[in-house]
């Protein structure tokens, strides 16, 4: 940058300090930095990454405990990656799935309506295999679900949802109360929270349908939302999703204007009319302008002063209800009988499991989603406890699997500094509470997050055009 360029930015902004060294965080902080503006990143963490996050399973070979997928509609997130010199590894999807729907609470009509010739490996537990992810439930009361669901979607306004037609009405409900007015057929009513779980990592009991119509349609629809192939799940970022932030971070620190401060967490932010200062345990930090890169709740938990005009969570915003499991095994086995490694199930903790083996001929890894209400039952239990069900039920799914060799869990729901994964869940209310005041800078205070992107929501795409939204916004301000 020369010196003409470095004075017309400190002319309006010339410091910045940026709390949560997530990805919005990181990539509103380097292209600050990449401007000229003087930029301190704190992170509560020891870590940078957010809700990304790298476990390494075998030497040099990881998987994604936390954020993990991308499709070719991530058009921010692909070009940043590729600033990074990062690449993508195909979502690996060949071979036959596994379904167990059958709940052993149920009564005889939550049975599934299953084909009895999509079953020619089935089993006495009531377990099916069958080709493709479509599951052995009744095709006819699924695709009322989806339609239903499609044309709920279709009338949201995306860029602002508050504003969408009966939104009153929508934002009022809960998806659990507008299933059980929506779905009659009992396998609608069974596979729609499972849906939802791995869509949204919700119970249907926590969110709005105004939400949840809103985040089906800002991560691209309910096809694409759902699909591997062409979809938002087709790639991984290649090592893991975690290096994404560690190389912004290394961008950051390597700028003479960048400076990252880990275990560091904010607790007030105070404006004046001269610029903003962030405290900490450890000391205060000065600039022009602040980011609040953080998720709601953690928003809400600082010392601000003078409070914004409306606050970023409601008494009904709830936390993404997420924990993820990975059990490590010599090899992806499964391969070798014709198994994809997916499935679903309608009792956890597994309530799904994909093959997130890392590329090469190393390790094999069957990643487990325990989300909704089950993820709050699964995270309530001990390590010894959690290993025995989730290995107890892997062991009924794909029995030719040996005993793992390793075992790994996550627990976004009590993760401090997260407060729940994928992202917040907007109850009754939130969206024409928050809606209006989103994005809308709070004097010196700018907001970022996956959160206040009403493209791709909830997903690391929304994240990046999060952090670049603000970098936008802080270079337009006025000087003054």
């Amino acid at each position: 940058m020369s010196a003409g360029d470095r004075a017309a930015v400190a002319s309006a902004v010339a410091s910045a300090v940026v709390i949560g060294g997530g990805a919005a965080g990181l990539t509103a902080a380097t292209g600050l930095a990449a401007r000229g503006v003087e930029v301190t990143v704190l992170e509560a963490r020891e870590r940078v990454g957010g809700r990304t996050h790298g476990i390494e399973v075998a030497p040099g070979e990881w998987v994604d405990a936390g954020a993990a997928y991308l499709g070719d509609r991530h058009t921010e997130l692909l070009d940043i990656l590729k600033e990074l010199d990062l690449a993508t590894t195909p979502t690996t999807m060949a071979g036959a799935s596994r379904f167990a729907l059958a709940r052993a609470d149920a009564g005889p009509d939550a049975a599934p309506d299953a084909d009895p010739d999509a079953n020619p490996a089935g089993r006495g537990d009531g377990s099916v295999t069958r080709d493709g992810r479509f599951p052995p439930l009744n095709a006819v009361a699924l695709g009322d679900l989806f339609d239903r669901l499609a044309e709920l979607t279709a009338t949201v306004r995306p860029e602002a949802p508050w504003l969408t037609p009966e939104a009153a009405r929508l934002d009022t409900l809960t998806a659990a109360e507008w299933a059980a007015r929506e779905l009659s057929h009992p396998d609608a009513r069974l596979f729609f929270p499972l849906f939802l779980g791995e869509m949204m990592a919700a119970d249907p009991a926590d969110v709005s349908v105004l939400h949840m119509a809103f985040y089906l349609r800002s991560g691209g629809g309910l096809r694409y939302l759902n699909a591997f192939e062409g979809g938002a799940q087709q790639d991984r970022v290649a090592g893991g999703a975690h290096l994404l932030c560690e190389r912004l971070a290394t961008r950051l620190t390597a700028s003479p204007y960048g400076r990252l401060r880990l275990g560091e967490p904010a607790l007030a932010v105070h404006q004046d009319a001269d610029g903003v200062t962030v405290r900490t345990a450890r000391g205060e930090y000065r600039g022009d302008v602040a980011v609040v890169a953080l998720p709601p709740l953690l928003a809400d938990a600082l010392d601000q002063h003078p409070a914004p005009p409306a606050p970023r969570a409601g008494e009904r915003t709830g936390r993404g209800c997420a924990v993820k499991l990975h059990l490590v095994y010599p090899a992806p086995l499964w391969r070798e009988h014709g198994l994809s490694g997916w499935s679903v199930n309608a009792e956890g903790p597994l309530l799904s499991t994909v093959d997130d083996s890392p590329s090469g001929t190393g390790a094999g890894v069957l990643t487990g989603f325990v989300t909704g209400a089950e993820a709050h039952r699964f995270a309530a239990l001990d390590p010894a406890q959690q290993r025995a069900a989730a290995v107890a039920q892997a062991a009924r799914l794909f029995p030719m699997l040996p005993a793992p060799i390793g075992f790994h869990v996550t627990d976004w729901v009590n993760e401090p500094y997260s407060r729940g994964c994928y992202a917040a869940l907007f109850g009754p209310g939130d969206w024409l509470r928050l809606g209006p005041e989103l994005t809308a800078p709070h004097g010196r205070v700018h907001w970022a997050g996956t959160e206040t992107s009403t493209e791709f929501f909830g997903l690391l795409e929304g994240a990046v055009r999060s952090g670049r939204r603000v970098v936008a916004e802080i270079l337009a301000r006025p000087a003054g």
